[in-house]
């Protein structure tokens, strides 16, 4: 079992803070022991006085050797030796590699918690096995030091965490800070998690979270960065890829999204009219119709639906897109394979993103928020169709959860390839009922 005993003139806080969650259910399985020494019950003095004026005089007192002594000798004599450790803003600055060695190293530590002006420096001399400081700066007591240095190495104790991998990822294990953390929802207030974290697919979140580690490493702690080997193939196409997304504008705003209105058609017209030049420049077959598709008598009749809306970066619309719930009947005689469920589902149609905000990340916004829609609509089921050789809305789809299902017609001048290929995704969450619905 690893033992921590502190010595501080607070042992009822210092004891309360490390007897809760994680710490506190691990000392219940005898995994560890943390307890706590109140220096005053080691001094002689009928007032129980563990401080005096400094030698030389100045301000402040300081703790005196021999209450320090006497505790510290109780402690040695009751569970024997260990590690002794000052908690002292003249100490070496504490890092996740210390924790490393003291847990590994030592199964007993005894921290001793300055307060004052210090401690007799008699009695670091004789007991002390080393200085440790959190940093830079000065604290009123050891205590809090204490804490976060017994926190620090327990939780790296066998059993205390459920498995290595629990630390072993966190920021400063290897050299690098952690990976940005998300949770449910997929989009709060306006901001979306990582397309890379939705497609299920491990090597790419793998891949992702290298990446961010790399990036925040670099942006906060360059003195960290310059000591990482980074001489491997990934490392260096990861840095790559950084220092090209580094030199490229970023969103200065949240997206923000909205039913479309009469005022935006000029801009959906001028965004359309850039998707079209996009997939005619990649040879691909869609939107290409003579008329120009889709056109002022489209978005007209989506807006009068209710079922076009934009997604907007400041008083810019970055983004168009319709979502429908209406039965889509070219749906119907799917080939090649099959729907998953004859359940009421919403389709994604009309949608493209405008030149300057490509690669920002507005794309997995807008299916995000058709996801949310889709459910707000009370289904669970959100399909789409594309063509075959449209790669960018393809890898959007399946990176989004999208399976594809088979192949579907679509209306289009003659001339002009009317097949697509179909896509659909079952929502995880609950559909609002229509109560719920707003």
């Amino acid at each position: 079992m690893y033992r921590i005993d502190i010595m501080t003139l607070f042992p009822d806080t210092v004891g309360d803070v490390l007897s809760e969650s994680i710490l506190g259910r691990a000392q219940e399985r005898d995994l560890l022991r943390i307890d706590t020494h109140q220096i005053r019950d080691y001094t002689l003095n009928k007032q129980k006085q563990v401080d005096d004026y400094p030698y030389g005089g100045g301000h402040g007192a300081v703790l005196q050797a021999d209450p320090l002594y006497q505790c510290w000798k109780h402690i040695t004599d009751t569970h024997g030796p260990g590690r002794t450790i000052y908690l002292s803003p003249c100490g070496k600055t504490f890092t996740q590699g210390d924790a490393r060695r003291l847990a590994a190293d030592h199964g007993h530590l005894i921290l001793v918690c300055g307060h004052y002006e210090g401690i007799d420096q008699r009695f670091i001399d004789e007991c002390v096995d080393e200085e440790i400081s959190l940093g830079d700066f000065v604290l009123t007591g050891g205590e809090i030091a204490a804490m976060a240095v017994a926190d620090a190495v327990c939780r790296l104790v066998p059993g205390v965490l459920s498995d290595p991998a629990c630390f072993e990822n966190e920021s400063h294990w290897d050299g690098l800070l952690e990976y940005p953390q998300y949770s449910r929802p997929e989009v709060w207030h306006g901001r979306a998690v990582p397309k890379q974290l939705l497609a299920g697919n491990h090597s790419q979140v793998e891949r992702w979270r290298r990446k961010e580690q790399l990036r925040r490493t670099r942006q906060r702690r360059p003195d960290l960065f310059a000591r990482l080997d980074l001489s491997s193939k990934e490392d260096q196409k990861l840095l790559a890829e950084l220092d090209w997304e580094d030199s490229r504008p970023a969103l200065t705003q949240p997206l923000t999204i909205r039913p479309a209105t009469p005022e935006d058609l000029p801009r959906l017209l001028a965004i359309a009219a850039q998707a079209q030049a996009r997939l005619r420049r990649h040879g691909v077959d869609q939107w290409q119709d003579a008329g120009g598709y889709p056109g002022r008598a489209d978005f007209q009749a989506d807006m009068a639906r209710g079922e076009c809306h934009v997604i907007c970066h400041g008083g810019d619309i970055a983004a168009f897109f319709t979502l429908s719930a209406a039965h889509e009947a070219g749906y119907d005689a799917i080939t090649d394979g099959k729907w998953s469920s004859d359940e009421p589902y919403a389709v994604l149609h009309r949608c493209a993103v405008a030149d300057g905000f490509q690669g920002l990340g507005v794309a997995d916004r807008m299916v995000a928020e058709c996801k949310a829609l889709t459910l707000a609509m009370g289904r669970r089921w959100l399909r789409a169709d594309t063509h075959k050789k449209n790669r960018t809305m393809q890898n959007l789809l399946r990176r989004s959860g999208f399976q594809y299902r088979g192949n579907v017609l679509v209306d289009t001048d003659p001339g002009h390839d009317p097949r697509r290929l179909a896509f659909e995704v079952r929502l995880a969450g609950k559909p609002l009922t229509g109560e719920e619905r707003p």
